[in-house]
């Protein structure tokens, strides 16, 4: 039961992050512009500054609710949801991240009802003309019902949002959520917490105040590099030997997946990032911190680029006091352990990988040589949103499967969006229970419990290979 409520709450906020992962781009191309242009910015200037507003008013916006729409119902559906989307930013006076958030899906998914009543019943020839003015009528409509009806309550809904954060953010109660925001993190709901969440409240309150704190929640990539160096000066066993590629990767990269698992091996050192993440904000606080647009990935790098004016060393010192209140918390726990190398086999590459098929069904392990025979012509590397973790193990496990002479299509995909083509899935642990619902029938899903780990990309490699000869 516990393990289908996580399997439920990653969808939902895979589904939310999937709307904002794909915009990182343009949001960080607004955010430079802020941060270059705005009166307060490194460059003043009036007349690019007019940039600012309508790219956060109507261009942001209107890309979520488009994604979204595209996600539920493909292209037309993308259309669907621009459409519904624009009524409710034409009709409020804050910006509509949410209103995106939740029209354009909407928006989809009425357009796709419509779709069925129709389908079967449109004469041949007349189908454009039906699908083209069943989509204007259809739209329309939820323009009107988006700007008389819709926008009031998402207005209400952000404005309540923004008075609780401002709140918090008052009573120094901020730097207490990462009590929760950690936890989540290391059950992979990182993007939906950092997108699905603080994303959205932190834009309005960046239109506002030129930049926002709530960036740095999440995004403060500081907190888990502290963790991993832990590892690497005080850990054990192939932990402690995997750690520098890992911090490498986490500080320059800002991938986090690739340091959730260290928390995993001993669970008790999550308190470094949580008290890492708190001793942060309380900086950011007293030092106005903040950030002009998403930090994502949540590098060191990135964390310079969204840096406002003035405020670049109170940020790299926030991010330098959440790796060391990390690194010193995580180092206690971990030098008080008198565990033999032995015991950490778990990160080893052959006894970390465990495979089922798509019904939950335990194989064996990758070494074993009786496998189920299948012609694999796609293999997935899934994580939440297909965009990070996802990207480096698919490049990792091709070069291990070629090395293989195993030449095969390996693509990187949102665990919630898995092709319907594909053979072979492979994911993280924690993800494990979400691809087994997500996946299609007969597809082969392979456990993989540590990015970074070469004995376990070279088991993977191995069993697909005996699973095609």
């Amino acid at each position: 039961m516990a393990n289908e409520m996580k399997a439920k709450i990653q969808k939902f906020g895979g589904f939310l992050s999937g709307m904002v992962m794909p915009n990182i781009g343009a949001l960080i191309a607004w955010g430079i512009i802020t941060a270059l242009f705005i009166p307060t910015g490194y460059f003043p200037n009036e007349e690019m500054n007019e940039l600012v507003g309508p790219t956060l008013t109507y261009l942001i916006p209107i890309l979520f609710g488009y994604t979204g729409g595209y996600a539920v119902y493909g292209r037309r559906g993308a259309v669907a949801g621009s459409v519904a989307t624009m009524g409710v930013v034409i009709g409020a006076d804050v910006t509509m991240m949410i209103g995106g958030m939740v029209m354009g899906p909407l928006g989809a998914w009425i357009i796709k009802q419509v779709d069925k009543v129709f389908d079967g019943h449109v004469k041949p020839g007349m189908e454009m003309l039906v699908d083209n003015f069943s989509m204007g009528i259809v739209g329309a409509l939820m323009m009107i019902a988006g700007f008389k009806i819709v926008t009031p309550l998402f207005a209400g809904i952000t404005n309540i949002l923004t008075v609780g954060v401002n709140f918090m953010i008052s009573h120094n109660i901020l730097p207490f959520t990462e009590i929760f925001v950690v936890p989540g993190q290391v059950l992979f709901l990182n993007n939906a917490i950092n997108h699905g969440i603080f994303t959205p409240l932190a834009i309005e309150q960046a239109a506002e105040t030129g930049k926002s704190i709530l960036y740095l929640v999440e995004a403060n990539g500081g907190m888990w590099a502290g963790l991993v160096l832990a590892f690497m000066f005080f850990g054990k066993g192939m932990a402690k030997k995997s750690a520098p590629g890992a911090a490498i990767i986490q500080i320059i990269g800002g991938i986090g997946e690739v340091s959730f698992p260290y928390a995993l091996i001993k669970p008790i050192v999550i308190l470094g990032p949580i008290l890492g993440g708190i001793g942060a904000l309380f900086w950011f606080q007293i030092m106005d911190g903040g950030a002009v647009a998403a930090v994502s990935p949540g590098s060191l790098i990135a964390l310079i680029v969204m840096s406002p004016k003035g405020k670049l060393f109170v940020n790299v010192a926030g991010y330098a006091i959440a790796t060391a209140i990390s690194f010193v918390v995580t180092a206690f726990f971990l030098k008080r352990d008198n565990t033999p190398d032995e015991d950490e086999q778990e990160m080893q590459g052959l006894d970390m990988s465990q495979f089922v098929d798509s019904h939950g069904a335990p194989e064996e392990t990758a070494a074993s040589a009786d496998v189920v025979k299948k012609d694999v012509k796609k293999v997935a590397f899934a994580c939440d949103a297909g965009m990070g973790s996802s990207a480096m193990g698919a490049s990792m496990l091709k070069t291990q499967l070629n090395k293989a002479g195993v030449f095969v299509d390996v693509d990187h995909v949102s665990i919630h969006q898995i092709p319907t083509d594909v053979d072979v899935v492979v994911t993280n642990t924690n993800l494990l229970d979400a691809a087994r619902k997500e996946a299609p029938a007969g597809t082969t899903i392979i456990e993989i419990k540590e990015f970074l780990n070469a004995d376990e990309h070279k088991a993977i490699a191995a069993k697909i290979k005996n699973m095609m000869e």
